[in-house]
């Protein structure tokens, strides 16, 4: 093979080009291949891109032919990694096959990052467009559009902060979704950062309930947004007793005792206080650690005080209880 690409033109014997692609997807042939491109003779580098050109999509897809083509993008001048590009993106389907497959979404993400002119970003967002959910919600999905938003432009990431925004509540519940909206957040900036924002904490009694939905709003809320939490808070009062017996909300409620101005934190404590639930709350396997945030992170001491005040009517009667164990040693050192 080596012989033959030094002495013909590969553009010219299909039979050649055929040979670069069967070797691309052996192991060792792959490792040849490679060592070829490491030795950086043009004309050989062009041979081999000649000759998997036309079979650059399988080749994403092969598990030794991904890593060649992740090879070749690497190295590859502007008009090689356009064609690669204008290859990958000719069908749509065929482009989100490839993004979805365990070894095809290296070499699209790897294609993204070393994109350099508009017409490249062009073609890849026009096909990212229609699939962004699908993309969002699936493992290998999700880390192309992450590519997106690290190697991209805030121009060109528009459409994934309005697709976010516009599908927040559904990805924001999903498992790997939920991750790259945190992502979106942080790599969004004015107006796009605000409308997620306001999305999002539109929603917040719903996601606060949520498996996953509840990692994103304890995101939010660790940004001390004033609108975001301002939104947080009109929904969750008059909850805080509901949402402090859940499994996924009773974190956030932790997270706003955490995060609140103190006078907000003391408007949710004293909610807590005087719900006629209260003793409830102190033998509940989760509302216990709720109280217990407010004993620890309250430190104005009038507030701490009526927190003790209102445990220890309860404390002989739950001293059996395991959840209020830890409860009861808070109020004792004090």
């Amino acid at each position: 093979m080596d012989a033959m690409i030094r002495l013909r033109r590969v553009d010219s014997f299909p039979d050649v080009k055929r040979s670069i692609y069967h070797i691309a997807k052996d192991q060792n042939g792959c490792r040849l291949l490679h060592q070829k491109i490491d030795e950086g003779n043009a004309y050989e580098i062009s041979a081999i891109f000649n000759g998997i050109i036309g079979h650059v999509v399988g080749l994403m897809e092969n598990g030794c032919g991904n890593y060649l083509i992740q090879k070749l993008i690497g190295i590859c001048n502007d008009q090689q990694r356009i064609r690669i590009v204008q290859m990958l993106t000719e069908d749509p389907n065929v482009f989100i096959r490839v993004a979805l497959n365990t070894h095809g979404t290296r070499v699209v993400q790897k294609l993204i990052a070393t994109i350099k002119t508009r017409y490249e970003a062009n073609l890849i967002i026009k096909v990212l467009i229609p699939s962004f959910v699908k993309l969002i919600k699936d493992l290998n999905g999700s880390h192309v559009i992450q590519s997106c938003l690290t190697s991209l432009t805030l121009e060109y990431n528009k459409f994934i902060f309005d697709a976010a925004a516009r599908n927040c509540v559904d990805i924001a519940k999903h498992r790997y979704g939920c991750r790259v909206l945190h992502a979106c957040i942080n790599h969004s900036t004015g107006d796009q950062q605000r409308k997620l924002l306001a999305e999002i904490s539109a929603n917040g009694l719903d996601l606060a309930k949520d498996a996953f939905g509840n990692y994103t709003v304890q995101f939010i809320l660790d940004l001390h947004n004033s609108i975001a939490n301002a939104n947080f808070m009109c929904q969750f009062k008059g909850n805080y007793v509901d949402l402090s017996k859940q499994k996924f909300s009773s974190n956030v409620v932790e997270k706003c005792i955490e995060v609140f101005e103190d006078d907000d934190r003391a408007k949710l404590i004293l909610e807590l206080l005087f719900a006629s639930e209260f003793k409830e709350l102190l033998e509940d396997p989760y509302a216990n650690y709720v109280i217990q945030s407010a004993l620890t992170v309250t430190k104005d001491p009038l507030l701490q005080s009526l927190i003790v005040q209102a445990i220890r009517p309860h404390a002989e009667e739950l001293k059996s209880c395991p959840y209020f164990k830890q409860i009861n040693k808070i109020i004792s050192r004090n």
